[in-house]
């Protein structure tokens, strides 16, 4: 296992190196959070806190943000950034002066590729068209949105602060706002959802010509309010049904699968999550914020938790830092795969050793488990790579666990 380490006071660790590996540098992405939402949903479980007061303290909060960044850029030295995903929360609460402030600080401390992704998330009940033309003109080329339903009876179910309307006006906006592209986050398996429910949200959301299309199912996470008070859904029947008409609709529009929830118009794919699930590096700034990093001159990769509680991260007698630990060998096959695996694409065997230091025949039991998932008709393989099946995509699950 990992050795998980809480830093001190002076932000230091006791980790003890492993032995050097050769290993490949992967891209780098940025992750930046805003935890602050309206209120939180019944269904969240991301670093979210409803927002008490009229105003957040968005001037003090991209100080810290900076701050934090400059630390971690030591860990990347002049590697190029390609994308930044600014996530939450509900990001656009923060006014288009205050991300572009963030955008221009980002620029002088890390080396961001000219043509990169800058994602931002939109809730529908927070924006109008002036906001969406200011955080493009602050730099956000790429907005996604959180609809998750264009039916007002789902959305109070959901505990959205939006209304349909408001979902319709906000993919306007977005459109013509001059994006580089835009995202719409739809929802199905919804409570006591009907299969034309699900596909009326689905062709309305097709209606509204997004480049890309984010459509998962929910599933009741611990530690929300739906996991206390668990909802009606609709049986596993008809949540097949739904999966398998929505594609069909999906494809007929001219959209491609890409991800398990994935779908996008040729060439507008999401850069930054084809980066994650590539098994890239990314830095991860703000509250609770995740980050992995691969470093060379030790042949280690890294994983980095930053403090969860707005109060906390913005304690100038604490570390940003709150976990960093190494990730061990016999954790890195099942994380390479476990992102790997989530792609339609074929996976290259070279990625494997190159992205984890690892030789494929020095590990037999992977060796076995990966032949034994090939012969379940859950994994493809040719010479070079290896492809999830669309059995494989249908039971990712049981997939992920005979490789553990």
């Amino acid at each position: 296992m990992a050795d998980t380490c809480d830093m001190n006071d002076a932000g230091e660790t006791n980790t003890t190196p492993s032995p050097v590996k050769t290993l490949q540098l992967p891209p780098v992405a940025l992750y930046i959070h805003i935890p602050w939402c309206v209120q939180k949903c019944p269904y969240c479980d991301f670093n979210s806190h409803g927002q008490k007061q009229d105003t957040l303290p968005e001037t003090e909060y991209v100080s810290h943000l900076l701050d934090d960044l400059a630390q971690d850029a030591k860990l990347i030295g002049s590697r190029l950034i390609h994308s930044i995903f600014i996530g939450g929360g509900t990001p656009s609460l923060f006014s288009p002066g205050a991300i572009g402030r963030l955008l221009a600080g980002v620029r002088e401390r890390v080396n961001l590729a000219v043509n990169a992704e800058i994602t931002l998330e939109a809730n529908p009940g927070t924006v109008e068209s002036e906001r969406f033309n200011g955080f493009a003109k602050a730099g956000i080329n790429r907005i996604s949105i959180g609809v998750q339903s264009f039916q007002q009876e789902k959305l109070e179910r959901l505990g959205r602060i939006h209304n349909d309307q408001q979902a319709l006006n906000a993919a306007g906006y977005a459109r013509d706002a001059g994006l580089n592209s835009f995202n719409l986050d739809l929802m199905h398996g919804l409570p006591e959802q009907s299969i034309d429910d699900a596909l009326f949200d689905l062709r309305q959301g097709i209606a509204q010509q997004p480049p890309h299309l984010s459509w998962y199912q929910l599933t009741i996470e611990p530690n929300t309010q739906f996991h206390s008070k668990p909802p009606t859904l609709p049986e596993d029947d008809i949540l097949w049904d739904i999966q398998e008409q929505g594609h069909d609709i999906l494809t007929a529009a001219g959209y491609e699968q890409y991800e398990i929830s994935g779908y996008s118009l040729p060439g507008q794919q999401c850069q930054h999550n084809l980066n994650y699930w590539r098994f890239g590096d990314y830095l991860g700034i703000g509250c609770g914020s995740h980050g992995k990093v691969t470093l060379k001159d030790s042949g280690q990769i890294i994983r980095t938790v930053k403090v969860k509680h707005p109060k906390g991260y913005m304690d100038l007698t604490r570390s940003y830092m709150h976990q960093q630990h190494e990730v061990q060998d016999d954790e890195l096959p099942f994380e390479f795969f476990m992102n790997r695996l989530r792609l339609l694409e074929p996976c290259p065997k070279q990625d494997f050793t190159e992205f984890t230091g690892l030789v494929m025949a020095e590990q037999p039991q992977l060796l076995k488990n990966l032949n034994s998932a090939i012969s379940k008709g859950l994994l493809a393989e040719t010479e070079t790579h290896w492809q999830v099946t669309p059995l494989g995509r249908r039971y990712l699950n049981t997939l992920l666990e005979m490789l553990v």
